[in-house]
């Protein structure tokens, strides 16, 4: 039964980028473009998304947080570290880039493979090749520490 609402969340929250025209790039890129304020082409409309979809996770993370554990797992899985690091700052920054470019973020690109996009199907082809790669980059030895032989 778990799975049965886990995938009516999904289509959910597929149906709701689709009708909030997070699934067109163009409308997307037109957000995202700033210098287009003057003249009067900027697109506002994604920032009402953004700001109901933070209403909802700032009440929503109030109300689930107060459980003793989640509905569809065993215990909540937190993030403990504070600091700031290299990775922190640079995901975001490579995740932003690829949204400025391609006009579409994760959630939005599987949307958009539905419907049988070349362009969303080499996004996301490549979104999960550069998920690989960080996730190798992250898992493997440190230099730190290695002896390296005398030449």
């Amino acid at each position: 039964m778990s799975l049965v609402l886990q995938f009516a969340i999904g289509l959910t929250f597929g149906l709701g980028l689709v009708i909030a025209g997070m699934s067109d790039p163009a409308k997307v890129l037109n957000f995202l473009d700033i210098a287009a304020i003057p003249a009067g082409t900027w697109d506002a409309s994604l920032a009402f998304v953004l700001a109901g979809a933070v209403a909802v996770t700032f009440v929503g993370f109030r109300f689930v947080l107060r459980r003793r554990r989640p509905i569809f797992g065993e215990k909540f899985h937190l993030p403990t570290a504070t600091d700031l690091d290299a990775r922190i700052v640079a995901g975001p920054a490579i995740f932003g880039v690829g949204w400025g470019l391609a006009g579409l973020c994760p959630g939005p690109a599987f949307t958009v493979l539905g419907g049988g996009s070349t362009a969303a199907f080499l996004f996301v082809a490549a979104m999960l090749i550069g998920m690989v790669a960080a996730r190798w980059l992250a898992n493997r030895p440190s230099m730190a520490g290695r002896v390296t032989p005398a030449s």
